[in-house]
This record gives structure tokens, sequence and C-alpha cells, in this order.
């Protein structure tokens, strides 16, 4: 019988694991084929318009849509079966996130509606048809992940895995287009600002792909053209992150969950102070400091050696201080004795390897400054801040990967660190009887003293008169003896305590500035502040297309890296 139920579990998931491979190679050629397209497109080849590209990706949200809309009615005529939830997956402070950024990906796709119109007459009609399937695909996405980001799938799971694989990589596909439009806005500007660094003999050839015709009204068209780009970086950050948790939903697929009570973590402003005031200093200060970069960078060689001079003393400053915070989270784990929770657990497991994996973009482009300063045979001033910049960044990222996995990864405190005590009233005598047995003590059956004369409170009688003379002497002196023994050990516990808490309070107050200086630091590259751009000795050393090449490729990693360590700091905060 044993045998038979082996052979038919090892039956049972190996068509299931035939189906997750058949789904991911799916997703994988659909990605490929769409960043073919993508590439095509972006370098001009023959036969290949922006309307071909367009289309494609107007398919892929199309067929997501007729999915998510399958899934929903089938989820709504099964409301009554109790479905097993994965409690890691999908946390309300990621879905607000992720609203937030759906928003405004909306207000683009108005605004590119609003640019169709007013050329209208020279652009395909797949370039007004995009932004309105757009808009109606980020509504429902938004939607469908707020409602069963958490599912695991138990029925249908050969379907459902190609139709969450073909969502993920749709949303990458989107992000790509994202990204690459982005990209190609800033490195018109970046060449135009080389002149005036004085890279007079690096060629400069505008990738344009303007519209062919006049604008209906001039000044729509370019709030609406220039608007796009602001909004580009809060479209890309919604992209990416509906990819992870719609890949989430696709590992949770025939997962079996471990039914065990999840703690709620919400977010408290309490005891973080110092942490959000520093963060908050370093926030707008960073903001300052972008307005000032966009202003004067092109405006003249002295205004931009100048910008990026300024820009990069106060990287330098900020990460010092990131790694100071990290350094000193990490020798308080030291110190604590906390198990790591070892479990299976596919949203923590993304989250570390997108930690990882991301911040391989800015080491790239680290150590490609790093060269160019040690071959490069001429260095004006800014670029020797170039240096201690790119080496803080590789030690930086390497210290706050560490603390956060380790943080994630980390067994929660089973009771509460503000440990109560109980007191139990007996009454005997006319007098009152107040011990003080440990929230903890009491759960394990057993109470504080070890005299022998109290378990009958934990029996569900109270202890009255038994004896008179010897034995109401011997109460009274085993109830003096208890008192001292439990004023001896709140005082203990106490002591520890209030280590304990000092330790969370500085813990959440780090986690709190380092989540601020990395929304601050994803600011910069995401609005256009990007000095391995405007630099100018990477392209000398490398050359202008070899390097433009890899911070195009690097960047977009780089920036998703602060958003996601963001994110993972702030749950690190929830937690502490």
């Amino acid at each position: 019988m044993e045998q038979a139920a082996g052979c038919h579990a090892v039956g049972g998931s190996y068509p299931q694991k035939n189906a997750e491979i058949l789904s991911s190679q799916y997703g994988i050629n659909l990605f490929l084929a769409g960043l073919l397209l993508t590439f095509a497109w972006a370098v001009h080849a023959v036969g290949i318009s922006k309307s071909h590209l367009l289309s494609y990706l107007i398919t892929l949200m199309l067929i997501q849509l007729l999915w998510m809309l399958w899934y929903l009615c089938r989820s709504c005529t099964q409301r009554r079966l109790i479905r097993d939830k994965d409690t890691h997956a999908g946390a309300r402070w990621l879905k607000c996130g992720i609203t937030l950024f759906a928003v405004i990906t909306l207000i683009l796709d108005s605004f590119k509606i609003g640019y169709y119109i007013d050329f209208s007459n020279c652009l395909s009609p797949t370039e007004g048809i995009f932004p309105v399937t757009h808009a109606v695909h980020t509504i429902l996405q938004v939607y469908f992940l707020w409602c069963h980001a958490k599912d695991v799938i138990q029925s249908f799971k050969t379907l459902e895995r190609f139709g969450v694989i073909h969502s993920v990589f749709t949303n990458l596909l989107l992000w790509t287009n994202g990204v690459l439009t982005e990209s190609k806005h800033q490195l018109n500007e970046h060449k135009e600002r080389l002149i005036t660094l004085g890279f007079g003999n690096i060629t400069i050839v505008l990738d344009d792909h303007a519209p062919q015709c006049n604008c209906t009204t001039t000044t729509l068209c370019s709030i609406f053209s220039q608007g796009i780009y602001y909004l580009y970086p809060f479209n890309i950050e919604y992209h990416i992150l509906a990819s992870t948790m719609l890949y989430v939903l696709w590992k949770n697929i025939g997962r079996k969950v471990e039914h065990h009570q999840q703690n709620k973590t919400p977010f408290k402003f309490h005891g973080i102070t110092v942490g959000m005031i520093f963060g908050l200093i370093v926030l707008t200060s960073t903001i300052a400091i972008v307005v000032v970069y966009l202003i004067q960078i092109g405006g003249s060689k002295i205004k931009s050696e100048l910008a990026l001079t300024m820009f990069y003393l106060h990287a330098i400053f900020v990460l010092a201080l990131m790694c100071t915070a990290g350094i000193v989270a990490l020798l308080i784990y030291r110190l604590e004795d906390r198990n790591l929770d070892n479990s299976k657990n596919p949203a923590r497991k993304l989250d570390a390897e997108l930690l990882v994996g991301t911040a391989a973009g800015s080491w790239l482009l680290s150590w490609g400054s790093i060269l160019a300063i040690i071959c490069a045979q001429g260095h004006p001033k800014y670029t020797w801040y170039n240096l201690p910049y790119s080496v803080l960044v590789i030690i930086e990222k390497y210290i706050q990967n560490l603390f956060i996995i380790e943080s994630i990864h980390r067994e929660q405190e089973k009771v509460n660190d503000d440990i109560k005590t109980l007191r139990i009233v007996a009454i005997s005598r006319g007098s009152t009887l107040s011990l003080t047995p440990l929230y903890k003590e009491i759960y394990n059956g057993r109470a504080a003293c070890d005299s022998g004369d109290i378990p009958c409170l934990f029996k569900g009688s109270i202890c009255g008169r038994e004896n008179d003379g010897a034995g109401v002497a011997k109460e009274e002196t085993s109830q003096d003896n208890s008192l001292v023994m439990h004023s001896a050990s709140d005082f203990s516990l106490s002591s520890r305590n209030s280590v304990t808490n000092n330790k969370r309070r500085i813990l959440k107050n780090i986690a709190a500035f380092l989540f601020l200086c990395n929304l601050s630091l994803w600011i910069p590259p995401a609005f256009g502040c990007r000095p391995e751009y405007d630099n100018g000795l990477e392209e000398i050393v490398f050359g202008f297309e070899p390097w433009i090449i890899v911070v195009n490729l690097a960047m977009p990693f780089s920036i998703f890296y602060r958003m996601h360590s963001a994110a993972s700091l702030f749950e690190v905060n929830c937690k502490t």
C-alpha cells in the first residue's frame, strides 16, 4: 500500500513539474521575441517600425486580460470554497505601493492619448490604441493583485501556470519598452551636454523618433511630450513590481502551505523619530541637489563641472552614513542570539535574489568608473571624486544586502518584548496575595516559584485556609519568600527587556533611515541626474558607444535596486 501511494505521489508531481518547465520556456520565448522586436525598433532595423512592437505588446496585454477575467469569474463562482493563502506574499504596503505607481501610470497613459490626438495626422493608430489598452490592463491587473496575490492555486494548475507566466513576461516586456524609451530620451539629452564639457571629439548624432508633422496645439504638445518622460520612472517601477508579485504567484501554484498563524507587522512611527529626521534631511537635500544639477548641467563647462562635483560630494557623504548605519545594525545582530527562519518561502527567496542580482548593475558601473580613472591619461578635477563615490557604492550595497537578507530571515520573537506581568489575586483571611508569574511560565503550565506552595492557583482553585497556627505562619513565610523571589526576578527581567528594547529601537531607526536614503538615491537616476552619462571620462577610455550600451543595460537594474531595497527595508522596520 505504502509503495503504491509513493508511486502515485511521484506520478502526480511529474506532470506538474513538466507543466512548470513548459510554462517557463513559453514565457522566456515570449520575452525573447518581444526583446528582439524592441531592439530592432531601437536600431531602426529595415521593415520594423514602432507599430509592429506596439501591436505585439497590445496582443500580449489582451491575452492577459482574457486570462485575468476568466480567473476572476472562476474565483467568483467558487468564493465559498476555502482557499490556501501564502501569508508572506502580497503584503498590504506592497499593494499600496503598486497602486500608487499604477495611478501615475494611468496619468502617463492619458498624456500619451493626448499626445496621439495632437499628432494623429502622422502617427500610427496603434499609438492611440496602446495607451487605452494599457490603461485597462493596469486597472484590472491592480484589482487582480489586490484580490489574488496571496492565492495558492490548486486547481487547473497547468492552465494557470501558463496564464501567470504569460502575465509575468508581459509586464517584463512593458518594463523593457519603458526603460528603452526613457533611456533614448536621456541619451539625446546626454549627447547635447557632452559638448559643454569639452568632449568635442565624440560624434553627436541624435536618435530622433519624433513625429514628422506639426502639432495641432503647440502648448499641449509640449506639456504632453515633456511630462511623459517625467512619469516614465513610476511606470517602470509599476511593471517590475507587478512582475515580481505575479512570479511569486506562479511559484506558489500547487505548493503545500504550512498552516500557521502569521504575525501581523503594522508600521508604527513610534520610536523611529531619529531615523526619520536624518532620513528626511537626506531626502530633502537630495531633491535640492537634483534640481540644481539638472539646471546647471549642460549650461557651460564650469557650471557642469560644479554640478558634478556637488553631486559626488553629497553622494559620498550619504553613502558613508549608510555604510556606518549598516555596520552598526550588523554588530547588533552579532550580539543577539536568535535563530534564522529557513522555511520555504518563495517571496522571501525572490527578495534576496533580486537584491543581489540588481545590485550587480551598479557594481558594473562602479567598476567601469574605477578602471576609467586608473587608465585615463588626463583627469579633470571633478573626476577624482568619482573614485571614492564608486568604491562606496560597492561597499554600501554589500553591507546593505547583508543586513536586509539577514533581517528578513530572522525569526520573530514569539513573546512581545513589552513583557507584561499577570497578577493572580487570591483572597485568604481577608488579605490579598499578589503573585507575578510570567506569561511564558503560565503558558508552560508552571508557576514562577518551585516552592510547591503555589501550584493550586493554576489548577483553577484558590488556596484557602487549610490549617491554623503553624499552618498560617508557614503560609505567610511562603508568601514573603515568593514576593522576594518575584521582585528579584522582575528586576532582572526589566533589565533584560530594557537592553532588548534599546537594541530594537536602534535597529528600527537604522531601517527607517536606510529606507529614506534608498528613496533619496532612487530619485537622481530616475529623473535624469546620471553622472555615469555626464562624467565623460568613461566614454574616452571605453569608447562612446560601448560605454553607453553598458550604462543603458545596467542603469535600469541600479534604479530598481534602490526601490526594491526601500520596500525590503520597510518590511524590516515592520518586523523589528
